[in-house]
Formats: structure tokens, C-alpha cells, sequence
């Protein structure tokens, strides 16, 4: 980077990124999961899939809201010689970084169908379903502050996850307009040409 400048991805994009791989391998997995009888049969496998979408979705949505809290309350702003990270690279990043963490999930997901049918891949829908959400709470608290939030790409980890870790020493913030990703990390909506 030019002048002491730091690379800098948006916190909500790097907690979305992972939303909707998850949902769609949770939902592909629980269409398959959901013809075998399994051993506890697939009425009760789908009750059982829907308490643990609901869990999983809380769950992932909840944790650590403080954490970020106070890392948004203590953003200083961004420098001139920072340079934004485009969406579409943070969100590669992430994917590329958890490719076979995902597939692991999904493998899984589909084999627990032969003991509770649909169950596996509820789950793991109800965690994508989770991480939007709180990229959604994220969206609103950038919103009230008028400030995006940013992290240090350095400071991800080695697969690009974990924006809120113990190796982010704290956040950079810019004004609302800034990078091509509006508030909750989701595409920037283009105005129509006419």
C-alpha cells in the first residue's frame, strides 16, 4: 500500500459471505435428506430440522453483538491511503478460505439424513439464514451511525472469516457512500438508466 496505507474489507460482507452457500447447500441437502425414512422417520426429522433451524439462525445471529458493539464504537476513520476492498473480492476470499469447510458440512448433513431425514440440512440453511441476519443488524447499525464499518484485511484470519476475532484490534469507519457495498454488505443498488 502507498503511504502506510491499509487494505480494508466491509465487516457486513465478509458476516454475509458466507449466507448464501450455506442456505442453498442446507436446502439442497435437506431435499435429498428428506427421502430416506432414517431411523427416526421423516415427520419427526422434519420437527426435529426446524428447531434446529430456528437454534442455529438465533444462534449465529446473536453471538457476539457486544463484541461488535464496542469494536463500531471505537472505529476511528478511515485513511486517506487506505484502500477499500470491492465486495466481490472479500466475498471470494471468504468462499475460497471455507470451500471445504463447507463441503464437510454438507457431506454431513446429507449422511445424519439416514438417522433424522431433512435435519442436517435445516441446520445448516438455518445458519446461512443466521449470518444474514446479523449482516441485516450490522446494515442497521451502520445505518444509525452514518459510518461503514471496515477491518484490517490483515487482521482476518487465514481463510478471510472472523472480522470481529481477537486479532481485530479495532475498526476503521467512512462515510455511508463509500465502496460498492451498501449498508448490511449487500450489492449497491444501481440507479436505472433511462
Amino acid at each position: 500500500m502507498a503511504r502506510g496505507g491499509q487494505g480494508l474489507a466491509r465487516v457486513a460482507v465478509v458476516v454475509r459471505a458466507g449466507a448464501a452457500p450455506l442456505w442453498w447447500l442446507g436446502v439442497v441437502a435437506a431435499g435429498i435428506g428428506s427421502v430416506p425414512e432414517g431411523v427416526t422417520g421423516r415427520r419427526i426429522g422434519v420437527l426435529a430440522g426446524a428447531v434446529l433451524f430456528l437454534a442455529g439462525a438465533a444462534a449465529v445471529a446473536l453471538v457476539r453483538r457486544g463484541r461488535y458493539r464496542a469494536l463500531a464504537d471505537g472505529a476511528a476513520r478511515a485513511g486517506k491511503y487506505d484502500v477499500l476492498q470491492d465486495r466481490a473480492v472479500t466475498v471470494r476470499a471468504w468462499r475460497r478460505g471455507h470451500r471445504w469447510w463447507l463441503l464437510l458440512g454438507w457431506v454431513l448433513a446429507l449422511g445424519s439424513a439416514f438417522a433424522v431425514p431433512a435435519a442436517g440440512g435445516m441446520l445448516l440453511a438455518g445458519l446461512g439464514t443466521g449470518l444474514r441476519l446479523k449482516a441485516a443488524w450490522l446494515g442497521r447499525l451502520e445505518r444509525a451511525r452514518e459510518t461503514l464499518l471496515w477491518v484490517r484485511v490483515d487482521w482476518l484470519d487465514r481463510r478471510g472469516g472472523r472480522p470481529a476475532g481477537a486479532a481485530v484490534k479495532g475498526l476503521r469507519g467512512t462515510g455511508i457512500a463509500a465502496g460498492d457495498a451498501a449498508p448490511g454488505g449487500a450489492r449497491r443498488r444501481t440507479a436505472a438508466l433511462v
